[in-house]
């Protein structure tokens, strides 16, 4: 699969960086680059555009106030110096958002969230309709970090912090949060508590044994508080 990209950035060395990432990613093709919002936010509805590395610190209109005007189709990654955006990145479905200055690998890692979005609406029956949501954000080793949902294995909460385990990463991601207030933000059609200390992708499931979840090489318990609504949950009731 092949991405149609925009880059939208003020600064003439980022436009000229990002255009030489987006030239050494095989799946991206460079379709449109400019200097400001406006201007893209003018052409924008007349081509087919399906991501966005987009600024948001620019002049007359910037790159948030885009975002919000985008159609369903384009995902946006932020480009931007300011980390204070990402919340804000995250309620406009932000697939990723790169914090200046950034690395190749980190540029690739962020378009490959968009290839396996894309890769993932392509794949749904047809007329199934599709979260606009696909990820969220947490604060990890002083960055902030995007993690899709459907890489989610399980979550674990100990005392102030969580790990969150996911397929591509045998190491967990560590966020200072509680797993309590992480429960809040996932959608609970995918996720659910099923312990004191445990939160799992219902549909990463291997096997169930008596009161425990098997999920890759992990047992997990499922606490006698839960027990009663994953019951519930398993037999489709």
């Amino acid at each position: 699969m092949i991405l149609n990209c925009w880059i939208v950035d003020d600064e003439p060395l980022a436009l000229s960086l990002l255009e030489s990432y987006v030239q050494k990613t095989s799946f991206l093709r460079l379709t449109g680059k400019y200097s400001n919002a406006l201007s893209a936010m003018r052409h924008i509805g007349e081509n087919k555009v399906d991501l966005l590395f987009l600024d948001i610190q620019m002049p007359e209109i910037n790159g948030m106030e885009l975002a919000r005007t985008l159609s369903r189709h384009t995902r946006v990654i932020f480009t931007t110096a300011f980390s204070e955006y990402a919340l804000e990145g995250y309620k406009v479905s932000a697939i990723d958002y790169l914090l200046k200055p950034f690395s190749f690998d980190e540029f690739l890692t962020a378009a490959r969230k968009a290839l396996d979005w894309f890769e993932m609406i392509e794949v749904k029956p047809k007329g199934e309709k599709t979260e606009e949501n696909v990820g969220f954000f947490v604060r990890s080793e002083y960055k902030l970090v995007h993690i899709l949902y459907d890489d989610v294995l399980y979550i674990e909460g100990l005392k102030d912090y969580v790990k969150i385990y996911t397929e591509h990463d045998p190491k967990p991601i560590l966020s200072l949060m509680s797993l309590k207030q992480l429960e809040e933000e996932l959608p609970a059609d995918r996720f659910m508590r099923v312990h004191r200390s445990f939160i799992i992708h219902k549909q990463k499931i291997v096997s169930i044994n008596k009161n425990r979840i098997v999920i890759g090489k992990k047992q997990i318990p499922v606490g006698e508080t839960y027990r009663q609504q994953f019951k519930s949950i398993i037999e489709g009731k």
